[in-house]
């Protein structure tokens, strides 16, 4: 990306042309670039790995969050070090792994793990957050925080309410639906 810049805001001196020299975080443009540099990356180390791992690389990736079930335990922790592996030849760190699996979590160094499980002496494996959903890692369950806020009843006040629940998936959508076939009609 290339801009230009007047010293000290005076447009009547030449302006200096700059050019990027690293992708901005947070950019709209910073998910496309995430996604090009992990397919790449996997595409660049494609004859190191096996093609299961690139697989996962290309498909199981959205943005920076890897969504992946396997069979057993041992399949899971060879998968983890591998992708570790595979991302740490591209400059890449991934962190704050979990599992539902305590076996699969000890395998990850304590420092590369969600904050909620860097310690494996708990009773219960915790509540996550994927893709802006709570994912219960015990029982393997979605969920949702709702948090109402008292809205007029106005058309404005009702999309305000339907439109902050966040579903991707399309969970909640037989509640949410009543509220915007109201605002259909309305």
């Amino acid at each position: 990306m290339m801009f230009l810049w007047w010293k000290d805001g005076d447009l009547a001196q030449e302006a200096a042309e700059y050019c990027m020299t690293v992708h901005l975080f947070g950019a709209t443009s910073s998910p496309s670039y995430a996604s090009f540099a992990l397919r790449k990356t996997a595409e660049d180390n494609r004859g190191h790995f096996n093609e299961e791992v690139i697989d996962t690389m290309k498909r199981n990736f959205y943005v920076d969050n890897c969504l992946k079930s396997v069979k057993d335990r041992a399949e899971a922790v060879t998968e983890v070090e591998d992708i570790r592996d595979l991302l740490s030849r591209g400059g890449f760190r991934l962190t704050k792994w979990l599992s539902n699996d305590r076996d699969v979590l000890g395998s990850i160094p304590e420092e590369d793990r969600a904050a909620s499980v860097s310690s494996l002496d708990i009773d219960e494996l915790p509540t996550g957050r994927t893709l802006g959903i709570l994912s219960d890692v015990e029982t393997d369950c979605f969920g949702f925080k709702v948090h109402l806020r008292e809205k007029p009843a106005t058309r404005r006040g009702i999309l305000s309410i339907a439109s902050s629940l966040y579903d991707p998936l399309g969970f909640i959508a037989p509640f949410v639906l009543p509220a915007k076939i109201l605002l259909q009609k309305l």
